[in-house]
């Protein structure tokens, strides 16, 4: 059994800064691709970063140069520095990994956190 757990989202003034967390735990053997998705009322969830296992990273173009992505893998763990926040970031951000049980691999999501970005 694998479980993600998202924290750090919350309510934030343009142009403030928020670190969100993905925890992952449970029976894993190794933890292969993770990635941050979002997803805002009435649209669909888009991709927002990924970061592989020996940390290359790629954005999407709307998050460049504000969002940055790493991970800890010590403690099966990654974030999402998010700076210069804009109205229309303003979503459910969930994490999701690709995680090897035993070998295993498979897709594994987070509950999700909200973020609002607001004056």
């Amino acid at each position: 059994q694998v479980e993600l757990v998202e924290s750090g989202g919350g309510l934030v003034q343009p142009g403030g800064s928020l670190r969100l967390s993905c925890a992952a735990s449970g029976s894993i053997f190794s933890i292969i691709t993770m990635r941050w998705y979002r997803q805002a009322p009435g649209k669909e969830r888009d991709l927002v970063a990924a970061i592989t296992s020996g940390g290359t990273t790629t954005y999407a173009d709307s998050v460049k140069g504000r969002f940055a992505i790493s991970r800890d893998n010590a403690k099966n763990t990654m974030y999402l520095q998010m700076n210069s926040l804009k109205p229309e970031d303003t979503a459910v951000y969930y994490c999701r990994a690709v995680i090897s049980i035993n070998g295993n691999p498979g897709n594994y999501w987070g509950q999700g956190t909200q973020v609002t970005v607001s004056s």
